[in-house]
């Protein structure tokens, strides 16, 4: 499985009353790594883009603070006909620390296609997982 790997710093504007990356922000980059990932596995295939279906799981382990990166890495786990799952780790790293698990989620996309109305509906991407 590929990995696709995407990074934000925690800038002061991203934490919340606490002082700490605020969950939401957190959930929010997670999903831009998710997208990644299926936008490469979709490739060469009819489906325009994929769209963000759930969150089945997602675990804050560690508080990331302001200064810090968070490293998204994520990859494909799971497709089914227009369906995909992507697994995604947040790692934080600071000046002081190079890579701690800080969350961890499993997102699933739909794959979509835009029809003659100009509306997107579910296509089947006939792709497997390798």
């Amino acid at each position: 499985m590929v990995i696709t790997r995407y990074s934000q710093l925690v800038m002061p504007q991203d934490a919340n009353v606490v002082g700490t990356l605020f969950g939401g922000q957190r959930v929010s980059w997670m999903d831009i790594a998710a997208s990644k990932s299926v936008h490469r596995f979709l490739k060469d295939t009819e489906a325009e883009l994929a769209l963000t279906r759930a969150i089945d799981a997602i675990e804050f382990k560690e508080p990331v603070y302001v200064g810090n990166w968070v490293n998204f890495e994520s990859k494909v786990t799971k497709a089914g006909s227009s369906s995909i799952i992507i697994q995604i780790n947040a790692y934080k790293e600071s000046h002081k620390i190079n890579k701690i698990l800080a969350c961890k989620a499993l997102f699933t996309f739909v794959s979509v296609k835009k029809n003659e109305e100009g509306t997107f509906e579910k296509i089947h991407h006939n792709k497997l997982v390798k």
